[in-house]
């Protein structure tokens, strides 16, 4: 093999062919296995989709940058532990398309926020963000509160998702609509919504504006249930 080494860079297009092969074998090892998260993703328990109203609200969230400035991933250095709690998981985001791990902090990361505060916090702080923390150069975003929610072709992208491994199923695409009003109206016949969506799902008024959903409800809606669905209680008795 080493006696042909000299032919290969003596020939600029032989070595050029040859390189091409090399890199491409390698590329393919790397990239295929990603295409298949089944096995690059260990399974956890409580992973489901999200909600269509949840879906909604993770859409408002990208829409309006929030990842610029919040991340959604712990690491497992000991000062984000103790700040955040257990560092993220990989199949947290299995599902998240685009994922939203971010890349800088200006405010709190976010992997654990569900359930950290109230709805009535989550509304005051959309609004008006200095209102309840005084040091954040967070803009208002009010305007959520009187704007309706995208809701009613929130089935489409459910089935966009569905072709990249995301498991809705027929009957929850078909039904995606009246989820998402469902769950922000628990006056609604709730049990469809929660046969399809068994684990840790969120029924209520969020913005606390019953007659209608809007874009407020289904971030709040996203932002309460982000880092509910593992019980890390489990991994702490473990480790």
């Amino acid at each position: 093999m080493l006696k042909h080494h000299g032919k290969l860079e003596r020939n600029s297009f032989l070595l050029l062919v040859v390189m091409i092969v090399v890199v491409s074998i390698g590329g393919l090892v790397e990239i295929v296995p990603l295409f298949r998260v089944e096995t690059t993703i260990e399974k956890v328990e409580g992973m489901r989709p999200y909600t269509p109203l949840e879906l909604a609200g993770q859409k408002i969230y990208i829409r309006e940058g929030c990842y610029g400035c919040h991340s959604q991933q712990i690491r497992t250095l000991r000062d984000e532990v103790e700040r955040y709690g257990h560092y993220s998981l990989a199949a947290e985001s299995m599902y998240d398309h685009p994922f939203q791990w971010g890349s800088k902090r200006t405010g709190p990361d976010l992997a654990r926020v569900g359930g950290k505060y109230s709805d009535d916090w989550h509304v005051e702080h959309m609004i008006e963000p200095r209102s309840v923390v005084p040091e954040s150069i967070m803009p208002n975003y009010k305007f959520m509160a009187k704007r309706g929610a995208d809701i009613q072709n929130i089935g489409k992208d459910m089935k966009a998702l569905r072709l990249t491994g995301v498991p809705y199923t027929d009957e929850m695409i078909k039904n995606a609509y009246e989820d998402a009003m469902a769950q922000a109206n628990p006056e609604m016949d709730t049990e469809g919504l929660e046969s399809r969506y068994d684990n840790a799902l969120n029924i209520r008024v969020f913005d606390g504006e019953p007659n209608v959903t809007t874009e407020l409800d289904a971030l709040i809606a996203y932002l309460q249930v982000l880092g509910t669905m593992v019980d890390f209680s489990t991994y702490l008795e473990a480790e």
